[in-house]
């Protein structure tokens, strides 16, 4: 495959380029993992997360579940007060990756290198203070701003018509299984991420890194 074949990639960013990751807070609280594995598992679940991902008031959605969940109502009022906790760092492995992929769009050999991500929009603002590499991004889609989150098929449509972005151009990356297939059935190059060694493999076997 020629490097001019892909025009655009597209980052995932929690799990990817940044280590978010709610034990971090509840390790503080207690040091039975057991005890923290049940409430991610059957309080704060993912789809809970999700709802404020999509746009629900942050408050709004800890005060209903600690209704359901009033013996969790410390654990679950810390998902807030203690969010950026959450947020242990840069990966730095892979932010590099990143690096050398925004020095890529600067030579002129990409269109675009942006981020679609599932974030609750006030704690972005956390974030993207806390981490300035954020900026070398040509733009970013936060689900919390945008009102939907992946894998629903409308928030990479929104990323292709706001960007002009040709999927069959693009590689798309995230952690997720859910994403990487939604993010297929449109036309995506895909790279399910699990290390920045494994991703920096397909950019060069895709064109999109060189040796140069």
């Amino acid at each position: 495959m020629q490097s001019q074949t892909l025009d655009w990639v597209v980052f995932d960013l929690g799990a990817v380029l940044i280590d978010w990751n709610p034990r971090y807070v509840y390790r503080r609280f207690t040091s039975d993992e057991t005890r923290i594995e049940y409430f991610l598992k059957n309080v704060a679940t993912g789809e809970w997360n999700s709802r404020m991902d999509a746009g629900e008031l942050f408050q709004a959605a800890i005060d209903e579940r600690a209704r359901e969940f009033p013996e969790w109502k410390e654990w679950l009022q810390a998902w807030r007060d203690h969010w950026p906790t959450m947020l242990h760092g840069p990966i730095s492995e892979t932010v590099q990756v990143f690096e050398e992929v925004v020095a890529q769009r600067r030579q002129g050999r990409l269109k675009g290198v942006l981020a679609l991500s599932n974030w609750e929009a006030n704690t972005f603002k956390i974030a993207r203070a806390r981490f300035p590499f954020l900026e070398n991004f040509d733009a970013r889609l936060i689900s919390g701003e945008e009102k939907m989150i992946k894998p629903d098929p409308r928030f990479f449509r929104l990323l292709m018509e706001r960007h002009g972005v040709v999927p069959e151009r693009a590689i798309f990356i995230d952690d997720v299984d859910k994403n990487i297939e939604a993010a297929t059935k449109l036309g995506f190059q895909t790279h399910h991420f699990v290390k920045a060694a494994g991703l920096r493999t397909r950019l060069h076997e895709l064109g999109v890194l060189r040796g140069d």
